[in-house]
Parts: C-alpha cells; structure tokens; sequence
C-alpha cells in the first residue's frame, strides 16, 4: 500500500467536519478509515475486512488503557461539574460585579487583557491555563456583549504559546527529555532558551492575539460571531443572582495554587518532573470538594442539589468528553498507521538547507493538525531534526524552535485537537465555531512564520 494512503483519514475527517459540520461523525469516520487501512496492510487473507469495525472499536477503549489519557477525560467531566457549581452559586455573577466595580475589567478591553493576563502568568499547563482563564472571564464577556469565539480565541492562542516559551513547565521538561541523547554543541537547557525569540509562531500568534484586544478589531468568522453576539446579547453565567465573589474565587484559587503543589508532588520535589494530567485532575477535584463544601457547609445548597448540579454541569460537557475520546483514539490509530512518520519523511527528502526550518515548521504543522497532537509531534520530528543538526551544523536553537511551532500551529488549526476542546469547554463555545473564528488568525501568524523561517535560514545557516 503506498504511503500516501496514510493521509486519507485525517483528510476524510476535514472533509465531513467542512461537509455535515459534524465532529464526532468526522472523528469516528476517520478512525475507522484508519483502522480500514490498517487491516488492508496487514495483507492476512484470514482476516475479515468487517473486523475494522471491532478493531475501531477497540481502539477507543484502548484510550482508557493509558493513565493520562484517562485523567484528560475524567478532568474534562469534573470541569461541567466545577462550573455548574460556581455558576449556580452565584458566584460568577457576584464576581462579574465586583471586578467591574473595582475597574478591574470596567470596560470591555479589560476584561479581554484580563483573559490573556491570566492565560499568561498560569504558565504551569496548557489545559489550567485556558481553564482558569476562560472561568474567570466568561462572565464579563457576557456582560459586555462579546462572543464566547472571542474568548475561545483569547485563551487559546495565549496559553500554548506562552507555554512553550516559558518553558518553566512540562512542555520543558518534556522537550528536554527528548533532546538530551543528541550531542548538540550546547547545553539542552541552553539550547532550550536559546529557541524563545527563535519561536517565531508563539511570538507571532501572542501579538496578534494583543492586537485584537487593544484595538478591538476582529476579522473573518469572528468579526460575525461578534456582531452575532451584539444582536443577540445572550447572557449565560451572569443571569443568576449574584451571591458573594468568594463562591467562584477561591475554588479558582484552590485549583490554580494546588496545582503547583501537585505538580512537586507528583514529581517527588522536582516541580519540571512533575506529571501535568495528574496535577490537573487533583487540582480540579480538590476545587470540586472545596465548592461543594462551601455551598452545603454554608447551607445554601443541599447535598441532593449539589449533586444534581454537578450530574447537569457534566452532561452539558459531555458531548467534548466524546470528541477528546474520539480524537485521542483517532491520534492512537493514526500512530500505528505511520500517518506522522510519513509526513515528517517528507522532510528528509533532498533540500537546500536554508529551507530546512521552514520546511519542518509545515511539516510540524501538518502532523499536529493531522493528529491532534503537539506533543506527538515533538516526538516524531525531534529524532528527525536533531539528528540533522548534529550530521549537518545547523544551528539547533532555530530547528528546535521550528519545530515546536509548527507543533503549536498546528495544535491552533486542528478540530480534534484536546486544547481546542478544553479551550471550547472553558469559555462555553461551539467548538466548530472555535475553529472556525481561529483559524485565520493561525493561518495568518502561520504564514509570515514561514517567511520568517526562510529569512533566518538564509541568515543563520
């Protein structure tokens, strides 16, 4: 079977997603594709063709076979329960108000840099960074008539960008871990730092992102969603009455400072070693227990309610439960497929060297858009661009950071991707619609990286 059937699955889930704008359908379509294609592989006559039915099925409690993946789906049930909880005490309203009061967020441009300030200093992790600032600031946007898109895009193109620049986190810890066997002329740490103002993307996306909020001009899909939003100012966390701040403030608190300890704890007193899904769902948990006994302890609410509040606020989020299964089920099918690998062979083909970053940076984009994962794609790629950095002289710095942004870009343009449904469940926006308002700024951003990218190959190499 040639190689370039390895892109049909995530092509077909394009096309359905483009087609019926339907994600679970487009999910499960490319999963049994890829499993289809897996089966026709493997060339055994004895094997039934109907058996990619039960194989694609397999593949997805395969998920739950994988501790992280597992954590990544139970946090994103506890985040319905979580927010149905400082919602229904009143606490989003009580805090909309008194941030409004104290000029905080007096006006809409606050409350959009209120968004990307918290996006920015929570640098820990992705996923608590677009989950505490979409909590924080979904309330003000519904107060000043602005879309939950815009919001969705505001935590978004902060979170992951801020993360691989900062690095003082798991991304770091993780990318060193995958370039500490390659003999670079450097230090990894070193190396690392040396690829922050060379992430072109990140740096990119973060001043546009800055642009939108200052000057308060949209463009494309979320210029309408805008104007959309001003016509039929619907207010979601703000119509019940308002109680006190501290009923959505200190769970928020709790989780975000807990989430610190965890990450030392999970690490043994090493906080870079720390593991980031498990820190995230205890983080989230003890947030949950705290909210709970703050309304039951307090006695506005009962237990029985509670309960039912909690149960509503997860079946509300379990339609993205269902994608981030499917899409993480989908990422693990794709892999044994060689979709990844594939794409970054692509690479390795003859090239000028000046093109080199230029060229991984697409390619990084395409595997991350392909598989829903930036992660994975720092996994496939780094063996291929290291590798070269060392045969070759190039400068590691620049093929690092060309590779971690094409990582984040695709991440930014992908509808299967986990951060834009945690992102689309932070904020409470359509996750089609999230993708939809984002992508051309991603793709903008994206295109003068290229251009970039070229510049400071014919420069540096």
């Amino acid at each position: 079977m040639s190689d370039w059937f390895t892109v049909i699955p995530p092509l077909l889930a394009v096309i359905v997603v483009l087609w019926k704008k339907e994600v679970i359908l487009a999910l499960l379509t490319a999963i049994f594709s890829s499993e289809l294609l897996i089966l026709l592989n493997q060339n055994d006559d004895s094997t039934s063709l109907a058996n990619f039915a039960i194989s694609g099925i397999e593949r997805v409690i395969g998920v739950f076979s994988d501790g992280g993946n597992t954590r990544i789906l139970i946090f994103s049930l506890l985040v319905g329960a979580l927010l149905a909880f400082m919602r229904y005490s009143g606490g989003v309203s009580a805090t909309v108000n008194y941030l409004v009061e104290k000029g905080l967020s007096g006006n809409p441009r606050r409350a959009r840099l209120l968004a990307f300030f918290t996006g920015t200093f929570i640098f820990i992790e992705s996923n608590l960074s677009m989950l505490t600032a979409g909590i924080l600031s979904r309330g003000l946007f519904d107060k000043f008539n602005m879309s939950r898109a815009r919001l969705a895009y505001i935590i978004d193109s902060t979170s992951a960008p801020i993360c691989i620049l900062i690095l003082l986190n798991g991304w770091g810890a993780y990318v060193l871990a995958l370039i500490s066997d390659y003999d670079l002329q450097q230090s990894t740490v070193s190396t690392l730092v040396q690829t922050i103002p060379l992430n072109f993307y990140a740096l990119l996306t973060l001043g546009i992102v800055l642009y939108t909020i200052i000057t308060d001009k949209t463009h494309g899909p979320l210029k309408q969603a805008e104007l959309n939003q001003t016509k039929t100012a619907e207010h979601l966390d703000i119509d019940i009455e308002p109680s006190k701040p501290r009923y959505m403030l200190v769970p928020l608190l709790v989780m975000s400072f807990s989430m610190i300890g965890f990450m030392f704890l999970t690490g043994n007193g090493d906080f870079v070693q720390g593991s980031g899904s498990k820190s995230v769902l205890y983080a989230t948990v003890l947030a949950c227990i705290v909210s709970y006994a703050m309304m039951v302890g307090g006695k506005k609410i009962t237990h029985k309610k509670m309960t039912e509040i909690g149960f509503s606020g997860m079946a509300e989020l379990l339609p993205l439960v269902m994608i981030v299964l499917f899409s993480l089920a989908l990422g693990a099918s794709l892999k044994v497929l060689g979709t990844g690998i594939f794409i970054s062979s692509l690479v390795a083909e003859s090239l000028p060297y000046f093109l080199i970053p230029a060229v991984l940076f697409i390619a990084g984009g395409l595997i991350s858009f392909s598989t829903g994962t930036s992660w994975g794609t720092f996994a496939i790629l780094i063996p291929i661009g290291m590798p070269l950095v060392v045969n070759l002289d190039l400068p590691a710095p620049l093929i690092l950071a060309a590779i971690l942004g094409g990582g984040v870009f695709g991440d930014h343009c992908s509808p299967i991707s986990d951060s834009t449904a945690v992102s689309s469940v932070a904020s409470g926006c359509d996750l089609l619609e999230h993708v939809q308002t984002q992508l051309p700024y991603a793709l903008f951003a994206g295109a003068l990286t290229i251009v970039a990218y070229i510049a400071a190959g014919l420069i540096m190499i």
